[in-house]
């Protein structure tokens, strides 16, 4: 028999079957300044940008990230947004125009009341991906040698945390 799902209070073990057909999709946050989020997220690590909708009457873009391993995204216009709500694990960026030149600030979750927490990054070599952060300038939140040892955690410009883990490490968490 293969897995299922873990057995807790409050989980349905048998889902109405309709719903093995849906795909977890996005996770948005919004970002001050595109410019540096996107800078941050193309460059640092390694996102590809699949789609920028721009909504001008109510004065805000949305920009739609992930990664592909040059994996195959459509060209045209319409079937890459297509593409965009029908594959996992995107990031929505939502930028209000006029937040980059303003004082305002995002709650990141993680500061009084607690929230929203952090979003993760698996990699195939945490220690070298982390000197590489340090080496780009990344802020960290959590180094290595800090508490849980293979699981760090940076922040990218609007101070939103990103765990980064090593998925070959971790097959003992929580034992």
């Amino acid at each position: 028999m293969s897995f299922v799902s873990e057995s807790q209070p409050g989980v349905c073990l048998t889902p109405d079957a309709v719903t093995q057909d849906y795909v977890f999709n996005h996770t948005m946050l919004r970002v001050k300044d595109p410019e540096r989020s996107l800078d941050f997220y193309t460059r640092v690590l390694g996102m590809r940008l699949l789609r920028k909708v721009d909504f001008p009457e109510a004065k805000f873009s949305l920009l739609f990230l992930a990664m592909t391993k040059g994996g195959e995204v459509p060209d045209e216009t319409s079937a890459r947004m297509s593409h965009t709500f029908s594959r996992e694990s995107v990031l929505e960026l939502t930028h209000n125009w006029g937040t980059e030149s303003d004082d305002s600030q995002y709650h990141n979750g993680n500061k009084d009341p607690r929230g929203f927490g952090h979003i993760c990054f698996s990699v195939p070599d945490i220690e070298a991906a982390c000197v590489r952060f340090e080496a780009l300038g990344v802020p960290f939140v959590k180094r290595l040698d800090k508490g849980m040892k293979h699981v760090a955690f940076i922040a990218d410009p609007d101070a939103y945390w990103i765990e980064i883990v090593q998925a070959d490490l971790l097959g003992n968490l929580g034992q």
